[in-house]
């Protein structure tokens, strides 16, 4: 979808590849899903930011009606069906939300009024017949059935120290099921 400039707060017209800018991020060996091979991993983490709910599924324009990118879903399945654990963070629990129904995740504190997007996100997940559980920015939630690690990030207004170790919450939970 469009490319966002952040300093503006809008669209530009920009256009980016999502690999490529990968690549640049991560600085690092960055290949396409669908090269992926599940057998030489352990378990899976999808990052968040407003990039999942624009080019990994269609939340952004859609909400609880939106589609999940096929090789993302893919992805997603292999590794539930493997029972490798599945860490997602930000708005990316959304994509377990409509791939496996009846999961648990968390998008963060739905009572929170200083983050009106976590109720909204909570509510929608419900709708999809999935069960949002509250938890506070520096807690991950772990979903032991389904094996699905998730955590809220920038999804909640928070202090980035505070961010930072939910994120590392998620991500030990995430090797103790791995």
């Amino acid at each position: 979808m469009h490319v966002v400039d952040h300093l503006k707060g809008a669209p530009t017209e920009e256009k980016r590849n999502v690999l490529v800018e990968s690549a640049r991020l991560a600085r690092g060996d960055i290949r396409g899903l669908s090269e992926l091979s599940i057998k030489e991993f352990d378990a899976v983490i999808f990052p968040g930011g407003f990039g999942v709910a624009k080019n990994l599924c269609s939340w952004a324009v859609q909400g609880k009606d939106c589609s999940v990118n096929e090789q993302v879903k893919v992805v997603l399945q292999a590794f539930h069906d493997e029972r490798k654990p599945i860490g997602l963070c930000c708005i990316s629990p959304v994509l377990a939300a409509k791939v496996f129904p009846g999961c648990e995740v968390t998008v963060g504190n739905d009572k929170d009024k200083r983050s009106p997007d976590v109720a909204e996100t909570a509510e929608a997940i419900t709708q999809l017949g999935c069960k949002h559980i509250c938890k506070n920015v520096n807690e991950s939630h772990v979903d032991e059935k389904n094996k699905i690690v998730t955590t809220c990030a920038f999804m909640c207004k928070a202090p980035l120290h505070e961010i930072f170790d939910g994120i590392g919450v998620m991500i030990q939970d995430v090797l103790k099921l791995a």
